[in-house]
């Protein structure tokens, strides 16, 4: 029986995604950077506040994010777990209008203001139609934890796999890779170097523009973005095409014996039969693997 693996579009199974919150007009100088480099991010938006001094007018967004995901990141901002139910629905859900009729399609992501979440704020989110939710904490500060609870421990932690470039097991509680602040060319060094195709990889970037600007550091972003860009391992997607993926795939649908299976999508996904055959699975088609 054929052993099907799933695999990135184009047959790549690496991918690099970015995630950066507020809308403040740094935006401009970043977002021009990622299209310099065809690079691709997702941004979290608030639409209840408007400060033309420190955010992006509303009037911009549909131009200056175009090529890019758009997330919700709540109305106003606030820390999630201290509101009742009824601020949780409107926060998350007016975001969610305000941003699907700025830009005339579903908004199905979401970024935890303040990293402020729990069970309650996760179930409230799925059922208004949020598909995916990213979180502040990130693989760097979970494994710098994990490192000094072992050096007083009785020995190491374990903390993840090939330095956490694994795909995350709930979509509602996405842990990034790093903040681009945690040794995020070090990351890249190592997510480039990856080379066991049996898995998957994922780095996962996150972040404020505003703290390129804070820190006067815009050299680490424009340093990262021109030492991984273009590469033919890679594929460079929104937050939203990662989650889109995965439905895909799941969706296939496998003939008992594995020798055929038939894609009912619209969109095209990508198989590795056997470890080393790229299969491309159009829409609507039934193939032979």
């Amino acid at each position: 029986m054929n052993k099907i693996y799933k695999v990135f579009p184009g047959g790549k199974f690496k991918v690099l995604t970015f995630s950066y919150d507020d809308g403040k007009i740094e935006d401009r100088r970043l977002v021009k950077l990622f299209n310099k480099y065809n690079l691709k991010a997702t941004f979290n938006l608030n639409t209840g506040i408007i400060n033309p001094e420190i955010r992006i007018p509303q009037e911009e967004w549909t131009e200056l994010y175009a090529g890019h995901d758009i997330a919700v990141h709540t109305l106003t901002h606030p820390t999630m777990i201290r509101l009742n139910d009824y601020a949780v629905i409107r926060e998350i859900l007016e975001d969610k209008n305000n941003l699907e009729k700025i830009f005339h399609r579903p908004i199905t992501g979401f970024a935890y203001p303040n990293g402020s979440f729990d069970s309650r704020i996760v179930d409230i989110a799925k059922s208004v139609g949020i598909k995916y939710a990213r979180v502040t904490n990130d693989r760097y500060a979970a494994t710098k934890a994990a490192e000094n609870y072992a050096s007083s421990a009785d020995g190491p932690i374990p903390i993840g796999d090939e330095n956490g470039f694994f795909m995350p097991d709930d979509y509602m509680r996405w842990v990034p890779t790093c903040h681009h602040n945690h040794n995020l060319i070090d990351f890249g060094k190592k997510f480039m170097a990856l080379t066991k195709k049996q898995y998957l990889y994922m780095m996962y970037v996150w972040g404020h523009s505003y703290e390129f600007e804070r820190n006067n550091n815009w050299e680490v972003i424009e340093n990262f973005c021109e030492m991984i860009a273009n590469r033919d391992d890679i594929w460079y997607a929104t937050n939203s095409e990662i989650v889109e993926y995965n439905e895909l795939f799941d969706r296939l649908e496998f003939f008992s014996d594995n020798e055929y299976v038939h894609n009912p999508s619209v969109k095209s996904v990508w198989l590795a039969v056997n470890n080393d055959t790229i299969i491309e699975v159009k829409g609507g088609e039934t193939v032979k693997l």
